[in-house]
């Protein structure tokens, strides 16, 4: 699984030496990409695990804002959620 990199200004920099790693060789990407899609992938986990947002007045204003917006339909999940899914089918006899 590759994890997204933004295309963000890049300010700091971090200088280690590693050696092949299993992991990397088995996904078939460099150690340096390996490390840097494990280092991700554990930020993600860490704010996933946060509870509690400290937001300004205007940024709460906003996010409400978004709450409170009507839901639209996506036509594309609709017919997602409406098919039969893989496990599903191979149930049926």
């Amino acid at each position: 699984m590759r994890v997204s990199h933004s295309r963000t200004i890049r300010t700091r920099r971090i200088n280690l030496r590693a050696t092949d790693s299993p992991g990397a060789e088995t996904t078939g990407i460099s150690v340096t990409d390996f490390i840097l899609d494990s280092a991700c992938l554990q930020a993600e986990h860490v704010l996933a695990d946060k509870r509690e947002f400290i937001v300004s007045p205007k940024q709460w204003k906003v996010f409400v804002e978004a709450l409170d917006r009507p839901a639209q339909i996506k036509p594309e999940l609709a017919r997602l959620f409406s098919e039969t899914g893989v496990l599903e089918r191979g149930s049926r006899k």
